[in-house]
């Protein structure tokens, strides 16, 4: 259903048992999800901005 990975995964392995490889893998693709989060706010902040000034409800 959905094509994302889910933000918390169970890996079976704690932080201190990963690699430093795996530790900058992990720290890489936090960073794509939050930017991915972020673009999507802004995406709903603009279309909640319109709506507002369209049917002029409270910014």
């Amino acid at each position: 259903m959905f094509e994302e990975e889910p933000i918390l995964t169970n890996r079976g392995q704690t932080l201190d048992q990963m690699s430093i490889d795996e530790l900058y893998a992990r720290i890489s693709t936090l960073r794509d999800q939050i930017a991915a989060c972020e673009t999507e706010i802004a995406k709903k902040e603009a279309q909640k901005s319109a709506a507002d000034a369209l049917f002029g409800g409270k910014s």
